[in-house]
């Protein structure tokens, strides 16, 4: 994603409650869940309305992990009928790697798109508001 990424703030309809990881999710997705779901649900910029999303960050960053196993056990060069090929879960994985970085970047898990958002209790939001005239 090229561009100005926008700003993040706290969202009235936020998710509060940690959700549990949903059950068709391999071992390795769910794990990944329970990491970051604590902390996306604290910003309180999650709503139902982004639930894909990160189920489609946490299906990517499974895949990277089930796919790191099967290089580390098969080689990052495997033999075939037509001699030494690379092996295909390489290209896999980074593909994999590549949606779970846009992904964490647009779900504020990377370091750089944690430093631009400002996110704010809604506390804080609703009191502090220059345009407040209360």
């Amino acid at each position: 994603m090229k561009g100005t990424k926008p700003q993040l703030s706290a969202d009235r309809d936020a998710i509060g409650d940690v959700p549990n990881a949903p059950t068709w999710l391999s071992k390795d997705a769910r794990a990944e869940w329970r990491r970051i779901m604590p902390l996306l649900t604290e910003r309180r910029i999650l709503t139902t309305a982004d639930m894909g999303s990160v189920e489609n960050y946490c299906i990517a960053i499974g895949q990277i992990r089930q796919l790191d196993r099967a290089i580390k056990s098969e080689g990052l060069v495997i033999q075939t009928d037509k001699g030494p090929r690379a092996n295909p879960a390489v290209r896999l994985q980074a593909d994999a790697m590549s949606r779970s970085l846009r992904l964490a970047a647009e779900l504020g898990l990377t370091p750089v798109s944690r430093s631009r958002p400002a996110i704010r209790d809604l506390e804080d939001d609703e009191t502090d508001s220059p345009l407040d005239l209360r």
